[in-house]
């Protein structure tokens, strides 16, 4: 038998066909991103509680508590390097939604730092001490399945809220 032979208008036609399917079939539309990973969404949880209790730090030092501003650059320090082991850009939309419950389960109705200023009492030292005696509580708990380093950070911030919760002033 000898081998069949293509002729060039076959190949011509086929090669054209090949281009057109390769042309028409660029990406089919925005890939959906990807879902973060669970210590995203720990970190992500974690750095809003942070700025929560940086807001309620605020609220008591704009009422004259001067004395907790140290208080307040360290929590604002333990943000910097939060962030820096979250990925850049937005979170994605399905996020929050998902962390929510996790976080309303976690904490008590109304001990949360997190409540909206309609509902939550005015800021006074002791609720201060409470959210920072709470976040200590929770930073071993969250430490499983962790990467080395976010663990050891997270269990630095931990040990530095319990230190916050004993040594905060009694009276501003």
């Amino acid at each position: 038998m000898r081998p069949r032979h293509l002729s060039r208008r076959a190949v011509l036609a086929g090669g054209a066909a090949a281009l057109t399917a390769c042309s028409a079939s660029g990406p089919a539309g925005p890939a959906t991103p990807a879902p973060d990973s669970p210590e995203t969404v720990l970190l992500r949880q974690v750095v809003a509680d942070k700025e929560r209790t940086v807001a309620l730090y605020s609220a008591l030092i704009a009422g004259g508590a001067d004395s907790l501003e140290p208080f307040r650059a360290r929590h604002q320090a333990h943000l910097a390097e939060l962030r820096k082991y979250l990925p850049a850009g937005p979170p994605p939309v399905s996020s929050p939604a998902v962390s929510s419950p996790a976080v309303s389960a976690s904490a008590s109705p109304g001990a949360s730092p997190g409540a909206t200023p309609s509902q939550s009492p005015r800021p006074t030292l002791s609720r201060l001490r409470d959210v920072e005696r709470r976040a200590a509580g929770q930073r071993p708990r969250q430490l499983a399945g962790l990467s080395p380093g976010v663990a050891q950070l997270l269990a630095s911030i931990g040990a530095c809220e319990a230190v916050h919760a004993v040594s905060l002033p009694k009276s501003s």
